[in-house]
């Protein structure tokens, strides 16, 4: 997962609102969305390569998403995969913060990330590059491959697109969110971080949607919580060899 924005006790009547693209090489091959055979109170993707995933929530309200952080000198090889993160907790019964407290001990095992873990009542972010764990309270939130709320221009855009799209009590349709999910504009190259891939690279990179011959955005997802603990989880997966996307829609109710 390369981008995921989150409003959190933002809205009047969606506590939990989350946008999210997973970039990843085409070659990885990956599951879309679904109840997994083997837990079926969990919803997410999954990397057939590992078997973890880098976003879901299960039927129980307990959600997780990762995203990398970008740093390739600092890079490990052979190092445990990051999507398992996910998948331990939203199949474990630890509590948010203590799941992260018992994480911190071997975080730096891992490649950089940025872990967001949670239920219905709260939701933390932590990272093996970070300073510590913080609790989200209220207001949107963003990650790309940096901390959080790194103001690189991806993730300012898509907070002001996902607050614009925020200002009714009633939602727009569902592909007004995944249309600020799918901007291809790449930024200014006066903005770019210097993440150590080139410059080349940091303009690919740049955009909310990725696409290049070999890496890009491979699926988009919409996550809408309401205060009634209604679910809707909506997956548009884009396949390069694919004519178009595929759209998947779950709606459930959390125990």
């Amino acid at each position: 997962m390369c981008l995921l924005v989150i409003a959190y006790n933002h809205h009047p009547r969606y506590p939990l609102i989350l946008l999210a693209n997973r970039d990843e090489y085409y070659e990885r091959p990956t599951a879309p969305a679904h109840f997994w055979k083997e837990a079926p109170e969990l919803l997410a993707g999954k990397d057939l390569r590992s078997g973890g995933t880098w976003l879901g929530i299960t039927t129980t309200g307990r959600i997780a998403a990762i995203t990398n952080y970008r740093d390739p000198k600092s890079a490990k090889q052979g190092a445990p995969s990051r999507g398992m993160l996910v998948k331990n907790f939203l199949l474990g019964n630890q509590r948010p913060l203590e799941y992260l407290i018992s994480l911190k001990d071997k975080a730096n095992e891992y490649n950089g990330f940025n872990l967001v873990v949670g239920n219905m009542e709260e939701i933390y972010w932590y990272s093996n590059r970070g300073s510590g764990i913080v609790r989200l309270t209220q207001g949107i939130f963003g990650l790309s491959n940096h901390l959080l709320d790194t103001p690189w221009p991806k993730v300012v855009k898509a907070k002001q697109g996902l607050s614009g799209l925020l200002v009714s009590a009633e939602l727009p349709p569902d592909e007004a969110f995944f249309d600020l999910l799918m901007d291809r504009t790449q930024a200014d190259e006066s903005k770019l971080p210097d993440t150590g891939v080139g410059l080349e690279w940091e303009k690919i990179l740049s955009p909310i949607f990725i696409s290049s011959p070999v890496y890009g955005t491979r699926s988009s997802t919409l996550i809408l919580v309401n205060g009634q603990g209604r679910a809707r989880f909506v997956e548009k997966t884009h396949d390069p060899g694919a004519p178009s996307s595929t759209l998947k829609t779950f709606e459930f109710s959390l125990n």
